[in-house]
């Protein structure tokens, strides 16, 4: 899924000067009361976070890029999240309908964790190799993701934010020498590899992805027209992004990897400790312990490996369960493609094997179309395989994007599981269902929780033998594979950012545990130092569900449907666990 930053300061956006406040309602009715700050509360979060709003289909302020991390910025939204718990306030939960209620929690939930995160100082690192807006940005200036290039206003649109990015670039260069100052910077190695993508983004030429754009331009111009929209809109890349990129590259590459530190774990920064805690709750949307998930993962990786070990065995191989993944690893057999284009047929194949049963485990399909694509170049060699949302609004479709560095080199061990939790029935289902939900405000249209989104999807790959896949023994080592992938994130996600871990020890115990090359484990070892807890979603998430449905198994028993299951566990969208729970126990009981 796309992967959101876990505060709103770190999602693109920006003050909006002016920008009306919430107002004093006096009308007695709950449910109206609630719905209109709702509503407010969302129309004017778009407006402080334009770029989450253009992904959402919410076009109208596509030519906004505002300094989301300075202080003048986090000051005003301190205010507006105040406010609209003062809005909260008046609300009578107890005239709610189940569904406002819903709607009043993840509302008053969203506005705390807001509040919260603004009392710690994330915005001195903004910019990692893994999330950033100096990733977001040249997907948006691709004219293949969310930014629509359409119109000559489309265009002149997106100038406006090339232009504003240029004075976020200097401020993020100033935020990192406040930074550099009190201790509050990236580790080393993760430097080192923002280096190079920055590096990728200051060429003029048709390699850097901001120049696409230029060879779809608007149908509706004549050639004069045509021609001087493309001078204009080349000056804009050449006058404010590969500026913007140099100084960046220049200023991370001389003066900021010096000052870079050593330790892994986010405890290696000025309160560093209560942030990680924080992290928690935003992630998992629980109070667990660092101890507790520490804890959980060690006994999830115990139980996966025993798992793994018999299906070792019935392959007939001989050797022990380190050689088995040494052997998966690299032997030629997995191996068995020559071209990108094979791999994304081979997931297309996926998706045509598995579509009659999901049919008959879902009860609403949803409408936004899906496409399979390759990850873009100048991102693909620090990116996971992911989904983007479609618009049904744009009518733009769900995308599952597949970084391919090299086709040869790429395992089919896997391909069936991970389909299922970035494609269908796993992000995609989840985020278009939510989206086409009618009954649903805005709010809860777009929300994304990393509990429940991921904790869904890591749920979906357990599903691979219902749906007919996992046949081949490899395919379902595979699975067990990724499954305890993130068992083995609760382990070394907390390890290092709460227990001294060093990358070295944390690359360590995933090699041991998993059927990784250490190129791959590197590039999960520094995600999760890029972006401390989003790891411990996973399998947080999937194990509340899970546990969800064998209790309803057994407490319905013949009487239990799983279309009637996977209908209740979806049609709200995103909520934290303990709201999840609770709608789930008024649906089938306790």
């Amino acid at each position: 899924m796309t992967t959101l930053r876990p505060s709103v300061l770190l999602l693109a956006g920006t003050l909006l000067l002016g920008a009306c406040g919430p107002q004093p309602q006096h009308d007695t009715n709950a449910a109206d009361l609630l719905h209109n700050t709702i509503d407010r509360y969302f129309e004017e979060k778009m407006q402080l976070f334009p770029i989450d709003a253009t992904f959402n289909g919410e076009h109208q302020f596509d030519n906004l890029l505002h300094i989301d991390i300075s202080d003048s910025f986090r000051q005003h939204v301190d205010s507006f999240a105040s406010g609209y718990l003062q809005e909260l306030d008046k609300v009578d939960t107890a005239a709610l309908t189940p569904n406002d209620r819903i709607s009043y929690d993840i509302a008053r939930w969203e506005l705390n964790i807001i509040k919260e995160g603004l009392t710690f100082h994330d915005n001195l690192m903004p910019i990692n190799q893994f999330t950033a807006l100096t990733l977001t940005l040249p997907q948006l200036g691709s004219g293949t993701s969310a930014q629509p290039f359409k119109t000559k206003e489309d265009y002149e649109k997106f100038m406006q934010r090339m232009k504003s990015f240029a004075q976020w670039a200097d401020s993020a260069i100033a935020n990192m020498r406040r930074g550099e100052a009190s201790g509050y910077v990236l580790p080393k190695a993760l430097v080192v590899k923002v280096i190079p993508q920055l590096a990728a983004l200051t060429k003029k030429d048709s390699s850097n992805v901001f120049y696409g754009p230029l060879k779809q331009l608007p149908e509706g111009l004549d050639s004069s027209a045509r021609s001087a929209l493309a001078t204009e809109y080349k000056a804009a890349i050449e006058n404010n992004i590969i500026p913007a990129f140099e100084k960046l590259h220049s200023f991370m590459q001389t003066d900021y990897l010096p000052k870079a530190r050593s330790s892994s774990g986010i405890a290696g920064v000025p309160d560093g400790k209560a942030y990680y805690q924080y992290l928690i709750r935003y992630w998992t949307t629980t109070d667990q312990t660092p101890d507790e998930i520490f804890a959980t993962g060690e006994k999830e990786v115990a139980r996966i490996r025993g798992e793994m070990e018999e299906i070792k065995n019935t392959t007939g191989f001989k050797g022990d369960l380190a050689a088995f993944f040494t052997f998966v690893r690299n032997d030629p057999q997995f191996r068995i493609f020559k071209t990108p284009a094979q791999v994304l047929d081979s997931f297309r194949a996926i998706e045509n094997k598995i579509m009659p049963a999901v049919r008959q485990m879902y009860l609403h399909l949803p409408e936004t179309k899906f496409e399979i694509r390759q990850t873009e170049a100048f991102r693909a060699a620090s990116a996971s395989a992911e989904y983007f949302p479609g618009s049904m609004k744009d009518g733009r479709p769900g995308v599952f994007y597949v970084p391919i560095l090299d086709a040869k080199k790429f395992s089919y061990v896997g391909m069936e599981s991970l389909f299922l939790h970035e494609a269908i029935p796993g992000h995609h289902f989840q985020s278009s269902l939510q989206q086409e939900n009618d009954s649903l405000p805005k709010l809860r249209k777009f929300i994304w929780l990393g509990a429940y989104g991921e904790g869904y999807a890591l749920y979906c790959e357990g599903l691979g033998k219902e749906l007919g896949l996992y046949t081949n023994p490899y395919q379902y080592f595979g699975r067990l594979s990724d499954e305890i992938h993130r068992a083995i994130r609760l382990v070394v996600d907390v390890g290092m950012h709460a227990k001294g871990w060093s990358r070295e020890q944390a690359l360590k115990y995933m090699l041991d545990n998993e059927p990784l090359s250490e190129e791959e484990a590197i590039a999960e070892i520094e995600r999760y130092m890029a972006i401390p807890g989003q790891a411990l979603s996973y399998k947080t998430g999937e194990l509340k569900i899970k546990a969800l449905r064998h209790k309803y198994e057994q407490l319905l028993g013949s009487q239990f449907s799983l279309k009637d299951f996977h209908d209740e566990l979806l049609k709200d969208g995103c909520v934290p666990l303990s709201v999840l729970e609770a709608k789930m126990q008024r649906r089938f009981g306790k």
